[in-house]
């Protein structure tokens, strides 16, 4: 009992409050505002049906679970009738008779183009959920909201599937209407962007029929792209497909990939149609996977059994979510503005006024306009915002029809490109993707239609060697084979491409290289294989493959023998520059050895005229290492070592460049300079019909009149032999294949002028250009290559190889300085040394001289002493004993004069020393002057002075 009665007072309390919410409900449902908003969609497609399905349940939905809100949307639904006319004509009616505040719809971009106009002109914001066309971007109008993807959103993801799988021509198939022109000039730019080019057009009519289409497709494969973008939408799209499984397009080799419009209602299209489109690829904007989406889909397809029982192919796509997510936006948008006065100002008319001119304004359109474009919520298709008046994109999802239906193979995101998992950063690829013709290797792209002839390969018949492309026609079958190195290197480059292409060689008689080439661009020849030089005004109208030779073009003149008919070639071992200094060296390091040894040395005293001479002859003779002359200065012995070490290295270059000259170098080109030719008006032949002739003409400014054509390597040596032309210029190729004929009588000299070599020519943006480069380079770097020139050029002997300019074998100072200033600088140091030395030894009797005397007169006494035997040297002390002590002297000389009577008659200061034998002072007081006593050094130089005034 008292339980019962402590549980009355919470019972009451709860009814209270039911009571209370059902009040406030049932009043805030009679305060409610009305809001129109306009519907124009096309009422009798399935597009229609889901999207006015999504949009009730969207209110409904809404406003059951925000029961609070004072606004209310109320739809007003009109039928566009798949019309433009009609479209406009809903609208038109919605405004000037409902005055709606919106208007969701229309569900076409080409009813959309108008519809928008007259929102302009109302200031009522249009809403569309399904009008996709990059176009209406450019209207430019403030009032359209795109609340679904531009179409040029997908254009990147179709971008990356194309360059992920390499494929360079692609052929667009679209409708003919506002949605298919639409996105055409973003999907051109971007795939220009990966160099991939758009061969074909496939421009169809929204009402085409099924011959049409079929004769549309039997036309496409005649075409060797076998990769298709199709842009289009429902029913037209189906149809394609259907024919085009039934003509075989379908099988293995082919790629199609499809944009949003066709893929977002694959699950909406009967299976017979899916079971043509087996391994499409297609793209589509990502929907995350969440609980309201999913619990959003089991009611919608209970309200649609219940609408439609006897159709199950009834199924929801994005366009329904986006309709959903544009109503509950609007919604929001019109709460957030608020209870108001929705009314529309009236213009002012006159008798003469059209309907347009009825049409008033709306009060709360920019302001309605700013909430709808700031509202921001989570949808069902994911993040709901409007960014620059369109529905901001995120991620594509890339599907691959398999079986019944569509298995998703990876993602494309602004941010990572393609990926396999959508919030992965691994390397971008995809999954494992089904072709069509249940094919799991990658289609070319790319494939010469099984309708179609054989390629026609242009070949050029020439009256040249025959070597790279040779022509022969057997009289009694009236066959023609083409061989030569040109053809053996094509066809392994066309057996190793991994499909099969058929050709077959067509001659084709010309003169002219540019006139074969240009039979390419005439579409009359599929490529041409031969000798076809690579140059950037050929390349304007056909494309090239890479080169499978090098090239340039080169200067071949004769060459001479000019040995032993010059007389002085002994002196071009080295240039004038060593020869001046090696001789000046020899006199001065002969100089710098007198001096070292002319005082202690016999062999370098005597006459005067003796002594020049041995200053020669000795260092000269170090030549042959002949001198006689004995060293006996250590000064001396220093510079004489390094001195024999430079000779040593010079004797041996000279030796060696030398006997090169005589032996080795024995041939020299009779012209080294293009100039000298231009220049004297020399005659200078060049290949008939090649792109030399125009070469030399136009960039080397050479003389028409003076280019001589031939035809063979046998008429060029004729036109050498008879000197009827100085030089001639040939790409390397041919010159190669002339030397290895005349390799004794002629030689090429540079500069070579670069060019990049021969190449396959086929037309203008043809996919087999790429693939063929491939095998290209397979071939030239294996051992293929090296067999096909064996065989066609044979083994070419030893020729001088090709130089861009003849090199000097003259050996020049800039190889030697560095042994010329190692003996310098020692010799330069021998000589200081001992002139140091010298004066040092002397310094007393410097000091002591007589202050009348004149420098030059004590520079000369000073030379007059050098000249002196130094007596003190182990040289003199045996041999040269002399019987007057009194001549020897310190330092590095000493006089050699006899005493006379006038020495005792020159005055001395009293306060003279008297000095030794060794230079010491002497401990006796004899008379300074005696017989037995040696004169002292400044008595000596005083002496000499005086002898010098006599003179």
């Amino acid at each position: 009992m008292r339980n019962n009665l402590t549980q009355f007072p919470l019972y009451l309390f709860c009814c209270l409050s039911l009571w209370i919410f059902f009040t406030e409900m049932v009043m805030s449902r009679n305060t409610t505002i009305p809001v129109k908003v306009g519907v124009v969609l096309d009422m009798d497609t399935w597009l229609a049906k889901m999207g006015l399905r999504c949009i009730s349940m969207a209110l409904s939905e809404f406003y059951a679970s925000h029961g609070h809100y004072k606004t209310r949307l109320v739809l007003e639904i009109r039928d566009s009738k798949r019309d433009v006319v009609g479209a406009a004509a809903a609208a038109l009616d919605l405004l000037q008779n409902e005055e709606v505040q919106a208007i969701i719809g229309p569900a076409s971009s080409m009813q959309a183009n108008f519809v928008i106009g007259l929102g302009d002109k109302a200031h009522v914001p249009i809403i569309s959920f399904s009008a996709t066309s990059p176009s209406l971007s450019s209207l430019r109008s403030r009032y359209f909201v795109r609340a679904t993807l531009n179409d040029s959103a997908q254009v990147p993801a179709i971008r990356a599937i194309v360059q992920a799988f390499g494929w360079r021509e692609v052929v667009l198939i679209y409708v003919d209407n506002e949605y298919g022109n639409g996105v055409i000039p973003y999907l051109t730019d971007a795939l220009q962007e990966i160099d991939t080019r758009i061969s074909y057009r496939s421009v169809i009519h929204p009402l085409a029929t099924d011959d049409q289409i079929l004769e549309e497709l039997y036309k496409l494969m005649t075409m060797p792209t076998r990769v298709f973008i199709v842009h289009m939408f429902t029913p037209l799209g189906p149809r394609l497909f259907t024919r085009a499984n039934e003509i075989g397009m379908m099988k293995e080799g082919y790629v199609w990939i499809l944009t949003d419009g066709l893929t977002d209602i694959l699950s909406t299209l009967d299976p017979s149609v899916i079971d043509s489109m087996q391994g499409v690829l297609g793209v589509k904007p990502h929907v995350p996977r969440s609980k309201e989406l999913e619990s959003f889909k089991i009611r919608w397809k209970r309200k649609i059994q219940q609408e439609y029982p006897t159709n199950e192919s009834f199924e929801l796509n994005i366009f329904g979510l986006w309709a959903y997510d544009a109503a509950s936006g609007q919604a929001m948008a019109v709460e957030k503005h608020g209870p108001t006065n929705f009314s529309f100002q009236k213009s002012n008319t006159h008798r003469n006024s059209t309907d347009l001119d009825t049409v008033g304004v709306s009060q709360i359109g920019p302001s309605l306009l700013q909430s709808l474009l700031s509202t921001r919520f989570k949808g069902l298709s994911g993040h709901f915002q409007i960014f620059n008046s369109q529905l901001r994109s995120s991620a594509f999802q890339v599907v691959n029809v398999i079986g019944k239906g569509e298995r998703g193979v990876g993602f494309w995101t602004p941010e990572n490109g393609t990926v396999r998992k959508l919030h992965s950063t691994s390397k971008a690829n995809l999954g494992t993707i089904v072709w069509p013709g249940e094919s799991p290797s990658v289609p070319k792209g790319w494939v010469l239609p099984t309708n179609e002839k054989k390629m026609r390969i242009g070949v050029p018949v020439t009256n040249g060697s025959g070597k790279f492309v040779k022509v022969t026609r057997d009289p009694s079958t009236n066959a023609t084979e083409v061989t030569g190195f040109s053809i053996a290197v094509f066809d392994a480059v066309m057996a190793a491409l991994p499909y099969a292409v058929p050709y077959e060689y067509i001659p084709f008689q010309t003169p002219d290289y540019n006139d074969l080439i240009y039979q390419v661009y005439l579409k009359k020849y599929d490529a041409v294989v031969g000798d076809t030089t690579i140059l950037a005004n050929r390349s304007l109208y056909v494309d090239f493959t890479l080169p499978y030779t090098e090239s340039g073009v080169s200067m071949i003149v004769p060459i001479i023998d000019r040995r032993r008919k010059n007389a002085w070639v002994f002196l071009k071992p080295l240039t004038w520059d060593l020869w001046v200094t090696t001789s000046c060296f020899f006199v001065f390091i002969g100089f710098v050895i007198w001096v070292l040894e002319h005082r202690v040395n016999k062999d370098f005293r005597g006459p005067r005229s003796h002594q020049v001479g041995t200053i020669f002859w000795f260092s000269f003779s170090t030549l042959v290492f002949a001198q006689k002359e004995r060293i006996v200065s250590n000064l001396a012995r220093f510079v004489v070592i390094i001195w024999l070490f430079v000779v040593l290295i010079l004797t041996q270059s000279y030796t060696a460049s030398l006997t090169s000259m005589l032996t080795v170098q024995q041939l020299n080109p009779t012209i080294t300079d293009i100039n000298e030719l231009i220049k004297k008006g020399e005659r200078v032949g060049c290949e008939h019909g090649s792109f030399v002739h125009e070469f030399l003409i136009e960039s080397m400014k050479f003389d028409e009149s003076n280019l001589v054509n031939y035809e063979s390597t046998e008429v060029l040596d004729e036109l050498f032999s008879k000197g009827r032309i100085a030089a001639a210029f040939d790409e390397i190729p041919y010159i190669k294949l002339f030397l290895a004929k005349y390799c004794s009588k002629y030689t090429a000299v540079g500069p070579t002028y670069k060019f990049d070599g021969f190449g396959f020519v086929f037309p203008k943006g043809s996919p087999l250009v790429a693939d063929v480069s491939r095998q290209v380079l397979n071939v030239t770097e294996g051992a293929k290559m090296l067999q096909f020139e064996k065989a066609w050029f044979g083994q070419t002997p030893s020729c001088p190889e090709l130089t861009n300019s003849v090199s000097s074998n003259s050996i020049g100072l800039n190889s030697f300085w560095g042994l010329f200033l190692i003996a310098g600088i020692a010799s330069f140091v021998a000589l200081i040394t001992c002139i140091t030395t010298f004066l040092y030894e002397n310094r007393d009797a410097l000091i002591n001289l007589n202050s009348p005397s004149s420098i030059w007169r004590k520079i000369k006494a000073m030379v007059t002493r050098f000249d002196d035997k130094d007596l003190r040297s182990h040289t003199f002390r045996k041999s040269d004993q002399l019987q007057d002590k009194w001549h020897q002297s310190h330092g590095c000389s000493y006089t050699n004069f006899a005493p006379s009577p006038s020495t005792l008659l020159i005055p001395t200061h009293n306060n003279s020393a008297f000095f030794g034998e060794q230079g010491t002072p002497s401990s006796g007081h004899a008379d300074p002057a005696g017989p037995n006593r040696p004169m002292s050094p400044y008595i000596m130089f005083e002496y000499e002075l005086a002898n010098i005034n006599h003179e």
